[in-house]
């Protein structure tokens, strides 16, 4: 089964995230393919994200977190780094359409994405700390300037999740919809883009980009800490606990 379907609509690019076996989390081929998808859109006007059969995106695939190799852990990492940074560095506007929940790098996804529109039974979060990660790609970091430090503290720290409304109002995504209505939405976007000028809107995004190549070096740094702590019993006790459906028992803090 094709995991990401790639298709030209009207002028844009929409890129489908389709492994619902796993609720649409990636693993470094997935990652990959829509890094590559996202890569290949600069003859579009504008890109969209979305998921499949009522998941938006998962983030990583935690089947690795629980049973970890460097190897397998380290390329995980990188995928999302890349794939994130290719969102960002892309030349045209991407736009996530979150038709379900958005949980972990899902939730980061929709951070590093330029524009994002809702469902109303979308439902947003981090998961780090619950499932023996953290989120070190935009969540600790530039999320903060999007919705507030102390928000997004409470986001990434507590690992609660969020309705669409709830979202809209802290200002992690633009607009909620039906849920019908998220694609019929994210293309009256497309087509609203499409009318403006493409090399104005490339310079006005990249120039926008100062506080994520800010926050850059950081990730960098967050992934380095994350490989430290791979095969740690605190990321297998998180991630077991998360496939087994129950509540974790993390070790005492020391």
């Amino acid at each position: 089964m094709t995991e990401v379907v790639v298709e030209q609509r009207g002028p844009a690019t929409w890129i489908r995230l389709c492994a619902p076996q796993r609720r649409n989390a990636y693993d470094p081929p997935m990652a990959a393919a829509i890094t590559e998808a996202v890569e290949n859109s600069t003859g579009s006007h504008a890109v969209v994200i979305t998921g499949s059969q009522g998941s938006f995106c998962a983030g990583g695939s935690l089947g690795q977190l629980s049973e970890p190799t460097t190897t397998e852990m380290r390329a995980l990492y990188r995928a999302s780094l890349k794939l994130f940074d290719a969102i960002r560095q892309c030349p045209r506007p991407v736009i996530a359409a979150v038709n379900g929940p958005a949980a972990g790098g899902g939730n980061e996804l929709v951070v590093a994405c330029d524009l994002a529109i809702a469902g109303r039974s979308a439902t947003f979060g981090q998961t780090g700390p619950r499932v023996g990660s953290a989120p070190v790609t935009g969540a600790t970091n530039v999320m903060s300037l999007q919705i507030g430090e102390k928000k997004a503290k409470e986001l990434f720290l507590l690992c609660r999740r969020y309705t669409a409304e709830q979202a809209l109002a802290m200002g992690l995504i633009n607009e909620v919809v039906d849920d019908e209505d998220v694609e019929p939405a994210a293309e009256r976007w497309c087509a609203e883009i499409a009318a403006l000028s493409p090399r104005y809107l490339e310079i006005a995004k990249i120039s926008s980009n100062i506080w994520w190549n800010a926050a850059r070096d950081s990730f960098s740094t967050g992934v380095g800490m994350l490989m430290q702590a791979v095969g740690s019993a605190d990321m297998i006790e998180g991630a077991t606990a998360f496939l087994g459906k129950r509540k974790p028992a993390f070790p005492a803090p020391s």
